[in-house]
């Protein structure tokens, strides 16, 4: 299990897309590939913007399908955060049954 701190990167409020490029690129998603399960800790994170929310996770359903899900956790989300997370999910869910 790989366990990444957002708020170290990212601040307490969630907001540049690049700094959640470089968490996909460099932590989520090779943990993924290693078949590994990967927890998003929230922790100290106030607020978020969607596309935050967006550009870290949204690749990842893409890549490994929504199943992808069992083995990606947020832990420690306010309720806006978690809020935010189901409405990528959502649209992620409608895009890919759309794109099959």
């Amino acid at each position: 299990m790989k366990s990444i701190q957002v708020r170290p990167q990212a601040g307490e409020f969630a907001e540049n897309k690049d700094i959640a490029r470089d968490l996909r690129v460099n932590e989520i998603l090779p943990a993924l590939a290693q078949g590994k399960e990967v927890v998003l800790d929230f922790r100290g994170v106030r607020l978020s913007t969607q596309s935050f929310i967006h550009a870290l996770i949204s690749e990842a359903i893409r890549v490994h399908s929504i199943d992808v899900l069992d083995r990606l956790m947020f832990k420690n989300c306010t309720p806006t955060i978690k809020t935010l997370i189901n409405i990528v999910v959502d649209y992620m869910q409608t895009d890919t049954k759309e794109g099959q």
